[in-house]
């Protein structure tokens, strides 16, 4: 039975035709890009340039600046300069545009539907545009030296082989000597990419999730997004495999387009069929070509999954230039061809008449970049530059921290700051010091630590949120997996490698298992996953913040038990912890008032109330995300007056943590590793102010923060021990007292003399950052200047220097507060 002819739907050489004139002929402008990337806004370049003068006019720069200008205006042939670059060996990628293609072919009238053919069938279109581009070719600028590479030497002898065949064939008009020629594949080296159309009819074209894919995509070019969960080792896969026939000396070369293919045995060629040789070929991977290859499986992003189900995943090849684009736990729009592929193998046997899919891809985007691949665009880059001369960021980005939800200023700059980070060091010998900030939100259940986790996990580039039930050891660090696609024991990262140079959020730290528990003693220290299973040892990095929230032994604080017996973590997990906030509901009234009110607020208007910034603004997490970026490349180092400032202080909390020892007063452990997260917390304050060089501020607002975080820890105590009946001036001269124990606001000219002096003396503060202080804690000014009279007058302590400084001169037998 005879079958019908069908005509093809398109004229391939007629396209092939129009995208040769397309490389060649297409012109496109920077500032033409620019202004349709703004929607059609034009900018004026003087607006913008920060080194613009007009006394440049008259001089040799202001011609250079005019030249340079008029350059970037001239359209510029963007496809043609491509291929020479290509041919230089400059670049070994092509990405085509669709709407480049798009543009072109509206600008010249032309009805061949090439954008649409490329998108329904994206795979032939790929093979069509290559050989349109090995005809363009041009030739390179500079020939083969001695420094080139050796695979540019073969590629440079394949194309002046080819073109003796071409040459060859055309004179002695015989065109079965084409046929010797090497195959394309060999000749090409460089991936040809297609970048999907960004709008179709004027709108915004979306991203399909796993689950939208349907049998009607096979073949097109389509957009998915999703998360990528595991990503394989790069490996080389054969494209062209090539034979030496041990007989006749010739070259055989096997295009491989299949998952599989059969290895050649018998020589092909002509002499050894006509002497009835049969000569031997024997594999030559010299010759052969091989493409990188990874293969990358990505899931369904929670927000896209209905109610009820599970995530999908969908596997995606990468080959060439692709490879290395994504890690585990980014989120991706991965654009590519999705095709059918046969089981191989038992798989084969088992799955009888179906078939697996699979994307290739062709062009992948990445949502939120790495902080050092991240670049700010001007407008925003003038909005930060706005506000950092202002000196209120800090204030601002605190504020700006989950607006939605009410009051928690200090766990919200403690939060800004495990954003921004420290300086990680690494000493001559090889030993490193980490620069990431750890911290521990325990408190009553409904004080939003939940909530404060989720934003701090989507702010920053790579935030990875776990629950502590549902998480074991192996999850939060690594696997033994074996590799389908190699059958190879291989390592699968948890919770905390996935978090690498990012933060981990664990959330229900308490409900953690012990044994789990303790695989995150070695990460929030050394910053490694040492690994010793199943023949495989080796050291994981995993550079991560971790951001954990607890609740209490029983759910709910219970005041009649101490601190240590309230929270229930070992002590050699405490301590790792840079900064601990206890985070208790006390129903208060006025509290409670503020509280109900804002949360009335936002469900009425669905934003945040005024925060009592200027003009009401509040930075976007974008915004935020970006503010960190550029704070991050910042180094601070610590000057020497810094540094003795810190020792002293240092000691002094060290006295202070014996005193509460021996009331039976000790909440947290005062160890060498508070020294230096009060380090780490000061450099990321010079980081927001960035700065290179930490001051005795940052060091104040980091013991300040440190100090709050014990404030809090410490709430039950003045409860147990009989205080809840104190007036006002009672309880500032205990938040007085605390910061002379301290070491906190000293008098500049009294860091120098020695304790002895300071006991026999008394201890000096600075009497402007002892109000401020107490003003800080929500005390009137009223309240601060009858508390200073009151105390003034029992010679409790007294002022001097024309009231700059403020004299404490309780002995050490005057323990407690001096109740009115």
């Amino acid at each position: 039975m005879a079958l019908f002819n069908m005509k093809a739907p398109v004229e391939y050489g007629e396209q092939q035709e129009a995208f040769e004139h397309f490389l060649v002929d297409f012109k496109t402008s920077p500032q033409e890009t620019i202004t349709t990337a703004l929607g059609n806004i034009t900018i004026n370049e003087d607006d913008l340039s920060d080194d613009y003068d007009f006394m440049d006019e008259d001089d040799e720069g202001g011609q250079q600046r005019r030249r340079q200008q008029r350059a970037q205006k001239e359209p510029v042939h963007k496809y043609k300069l491509m291929l020479q670059e290509l041919a230089d060996r400059k670049i070994n990628e092509v990405a085509i545009e669709l709407d480049d293609i798009h543009t072109f072919e509206q600008d010249l009238g032309l009805e061949l539907k090439l954008v649409e053919s490329i998108e329904r069938n994206t795979k032939h279109y790929v093979e069509i545009i290559s050989r349109a581009i090995d005809k363009l070719m041009p030739q390179p600028t500079q020939g083969i030296t001695f420094k080139d590479d050796v695979l540019d030497v073969l590629m440079a002898n394949r194309a002046q082989r080819n073109q003796d065949l071409v040459e060859a064939a055309e004179r002695a008009t015989d065109p079965a000597l084409l046929n010797e020629q090497y195959p394309a594949q060999l000749t090409r080296r460089y991936t040809l990419i297609f970048k999907p159309r960004t709008a179709m009819s004027g709108e915004p074209l979306k991203a399909l999730s796993v689950r939208q894919v349907r049998g009607d995509h096979l073949g097109h070019l389509i957009t998915i997004r999703g998360i990528a969960t595991r990503v394989s080792d790069v490996k080389p896969i054969i494209q062209v495999s090539a034979y030496t026939c041990d007989r006749c000396g010739c070259e055989i070369f096997q295009p491989v387009s299949d998952k599989q293919y059969g290895p050649l045995t018998l020589c092909p060629s002509k002499d050894c069929k006509e002497n009835q040789a049969k000569g031997q070929l024997y594999p030559s991977s010299r010759t052969s070509k091989f493409l990188p290859f990874q293969e990358v499986k990505i899931q369904e992003l929670a927000e896209q999954v209905p109610i009820g189900q599970i995530p999908r995943t969908l596997t995606v090849l990468c080959y060439g230039t692709l490879v290395r684009k994504v890690h585990p736990g980014d989120t991706v729009d991965i654009a590519g061809i999705f095709l059918p592929t046969p089981y191989t193998g038992f798989q084969a046997m088992r799955a009888g008449l179906l078939t697996d899919t699979y994307l290739e891809a062709h062009d992948v985007v990445q949502h939120k970049k790495a902080y050092e691949d991240m670049q700010i665009d001007p407008l925003m880059e003038r909005r930060i530059a706005k506000f950092f001369q202002s000196g209120n960021q800090y204030e601002y980005l605190a504020k700006s921290i989950a607006p939605e939800i009410f009051g928690h200023l200090d766990v919200k700059k403690a939060l800004l700051l495990l954003l921004v980070g420290g300086v990680t060091k690494e000493v001559g010998d090889g030993m490193r010091i980490r620069g990431d900030i750890n911290i521990c939100l325990m408190g009553d259940p409904g004080v939003a630590k939940s909530q404060l986790l989720k934003y701090i996990s989507k702010v920053a580039p790579r935030g990875v949120y776990t629950s502590g039930r549902g998480s074991s050891g192996v999850g939060l660090t690594a696997a033994v997996m074996r590799d389908p696609v190699t059958d190879e024991m291989v390592l699968e990262g948890g919770a905390l490698v996935l978090a690498d140079n990012g933060i981990c959020c664990i959330d229900e730290f308490d409900k953690m298992d012990d044994n789990d528990r303790t695989a995150i003693h070695e990460v929030m220290e050394q910053q490694t996953i040492s690994i010793s299973k199943a023949g495989i040892s080796t050291s994981l990095n995993a550079r991560t913040s971790i951001l954990a929230a607890a609740n209490p032994l029983y759910g709910r604080y219970n005041t009649r038990l101490t601190a240590v017996e309230n929270i229930n973590l070992p002590a050699a997990l405490l301590s790792r912890f840079d900064v601990m906030f206890l985070l208790l509901d006390t129903p208060t009234r006025e509290t409670d008032a503020q509280l109900a009110k804002h949360v009335a607020y936002v469900h009425m208007h669905n934003k945040h109330p005024d925060l009592g910034t200027a003009d009401g603004f509040v930075f976007s997490p974008a915004e935020v995300r970006a503010y960190v970026a550029k704070a991050r490349t910042f180094r601070p180092v610590l000057p020497q007056n810094v540094a003795d400032y810190m020792v002293k202080t240092y000691v002094r909390l060290r006295n202070q943590h014996k005193r509460n020892e021996k009331k039976s007063q000790n909440f947290g452990h005062t160890t060498p590793r508070t020294l230096l997260g009060i380090v780490r917390l000061a450099q990321a304050l010079a980081r927001l102010r960035f700065k290179n060089t930490v001051v005795q501020e940052d060091v104040d607002e980091a013991l300040r923060l440190v100090e709050a975080s014990k404030e809090s820890l410490a709430m039950d105590d003045g409860a147990r021990s009989g205080r809840r009946g104190l007036n006002a001036s009672s309880k500032i001269f205990n938040l007085v007292k605390g910061l002379a124990d301290s070491g906190a606001c000293r008098a500049d000219d009294m860091e120098d003399d020695d304790e002895d002096n300071e006991n026999e003396f008394g201890v000096e503060l600075n009497l402007r950052k002892v109000k401020e202080r107490v003003i800080a804690k929500g005390f009137t000014e009223n309240q601060w200047l009858t508390a200073l009279e009151d105390y003034t007058e029992l010679n409790i302590w007294q002022t001097t220097g024309n009231g700059s400084r403020l004299v404490f001169i309780v002995a050490d037998d005057r323990e407690g507060s001096q109740e009115l």
